[in-house]
C-alpha cells in the first residue's frame, strides 16, 4: 500500500491501493470512536461500491445508515445540501459520529460542506471513486457547493480524517470519465513535476494503466505538498488553479451542461498558456507539448465561444480579489507562477480592446 501524510491543520493519510474498499471498516475503525457512520453517495456509485463498503462496515461493528442523490453537477446545490442535513438529523446523527463521502467530485464537495457544516463539524472520510477525485479534490480540505452565480462560491475548509483510493474504481470508470480526470493529472505535471508530464507524454488512453498507481501517487503528494504550504489558498495553492479560471468559465457559459470539468480545464491550460505567449511567458514548443498530451486523453483544446463571452464568468471567479485576478502561468512544463492583475489588464492580457 502506498500511503501520503497530510499535515495540514488536521494531520491524515491517503492510502492508495487496489482493494481497499473491502478494508474500508477496518481503516476506519482504527480512526474513530464512535461505532455510527452515514455514508453519502450518489446512485451510480450506490450501484457499484454501496454493497462492498456498508458490508466492510458491519463487518466491523459500524452502525451503518446511507444517503443517494441523482449523480450530477446539478445535485451539488442547496437543495440537496439540506436534504443531507435533514437526513442527518433523522438518523440521529451527532458530533461524535462520523460521515463517508463515497463517490466523486460532487459526493465529496457536498458531502464534506455537510460535513463542516452540520452541527458545526462532524469527522469524514473520504473515498474517491473517480480519478479526479482521488487526484485532486478528495485531497486538501476544499469542500463546496454551486450557487446560480458560480461553481464553487459557497464552501468551507474541512480536512477529511482519511482519504481512501481504491485504485480498482478506475476500472469501471467510462472512458470519458477516466479522460476527464486526465485533465487535471495533467495540470500537475505542467505545474511542478516534469517526470510525470514526461510519463504522462510517453502514454495514453490505453496505455496508461500500466503506471496507473504511480500516476495517482504523483499528483497526490504534490497536492500534499502545496496544500502544507498554503492550507487556506492564499498564496502557492493558487497554482492548482491552472487552467480553471477559464475553464470554470467555459463551463458556466455552457450551463454545466456541455463540457465537463476535465474537459473545460483541458480547454483552459491551452487557451491560458496560447495567451501567455504574446506576454514572452512560456514557449510556443511547451504549448505544442500540452496539447499533444491533451489530446493524447481524448480531450479538446479548444472551445467555439469568443473569449470576450467568456470573461464575464471568469470575473466572478475565487480567484478575484476585488480589482484584480489571479491567473496561474506557466514558464516551462513543471514551472508555474501566479500573476496578479487588475481586471483591465486582464481584458488586454486575453487580446480583449
Amino acid at each position: 500500500m502506498l500511503k501520503v501524510n497530510v499535515k495540514a491543520s488536521e494531520s491524515y493519510d491517503i492510502l492508495i491501493e487496489s482493494g481497499l474498499l473491502a478494508k474500508t471498516g477496518e481503516i476506519i475503525n482504527s480512526l474513530v470512536k464512535s461505532k455510527r457512520i452515514a455514508i453519502v453517495t450518489d446512485d451510480i456509485v450506490d450501484v457499484l461500491y454501496g454493497d462492498v463498503v456498508v458490508e466492510s462496515l458491519k463487518c466491523n461493528g459500524f452502525d451503518v445508515c446511507k444517503y443517494v442523490f441523482p449523480n450530477g453537477e446539478h445535485s451539488k446545490c442547496s437543495d440537496n445540501l439540506n436534504n443531507i442535513y435533514d437526513f442527518l438529523c433523522e438518523n440521529s446523527i451527532t458530533r461524535t459520529d462520523s460521515i463517508i463521502a463515497l463517490g466523486g467530485g460532487v459526493v465529496g464537495d457536498i458531502t464534506g460542506y455537510a460535513s463542516a457544516t452540520y452541527l458545526r463539524g462532524v469527522d469524514y472520510i473520504q473515498i474517491p471513486t473517480t480519478l479526479l477525485a482521488q487526484v485532486d479534490s478528495s485531497v486538501g480540505g476544499k469542500t463546496a457547493i454551486d450557487i446560480p452565480a458560480g461553481k464553487n462560491l459557497v464552501g468551507a475548509f474541512k480536512q477529511p480524517k482519511c482519504v481512501i483510493c481504491d485504485i480498482d474504481t478506475l476500472k469501471t470508470l467510462k472512458r470519458e470519465t477516466f479522460s476527464d480526470g486526465m485533465a487535471e493529472v495533467i495540470k500537475y505535471g505542467m505545474i511542478r513535476q516534469k517526470e510525470l508530464f514526461d510519463i504522462l507524454a510517453s502514454h495514453n488512453m490505453d496505455t496508461i494503466w500500466e503506471v496507473i498507481q504511480d500516476v495517482v501517487f504523483r499528483c497526490v503528494s504534490i497536492k500534499r505538498d502545496v496544500v502544507q504550504n498554503d492550507e487556506f489558498d492564499k498564496g502557492e495553492r493558487m497554482i492548482l488553479n491552472f487552467g480553471h479560471t477559464l475553464g470554470h468559465a467555459v463551463e458556466g457559459y455552457h450551463h454545466y451542461e456541455t463540457y465537463t470539468h476535465g474537459s473545460a480545464v483541458a480547454i483552459g491550460m491551452c487557451l491560458i498558456t496560447e495567451k501567455a505567449l504574446a506576454y514572452g511567458i512560456g514557449s510556443q514548443s511547451m504549448l505544442n507539448n500540452l496539447i499533444e498530451c491533451i489530446k493524447n486523453y481524448e480531450l479538446p483544446t479548444s472551445v467555439p465561444v469568443q473569449l470576450k463571452d467568456l470573461i464575464p464568468f471568469c470575473l466572478a471567479d475565487k480567484k478575484r480579489e476585488s480589482n484584480n485576478i489571479n491567473i496561474i502561468l506557466c514558464e516551462d512544463i513543471g514551472k508555474c507562477m501566479v500573476k496578479k492583475m487588475p481586471i483591465t489588464d486582464f481584458y488586454s492580457f486575453m487580446g480583449i480592446s
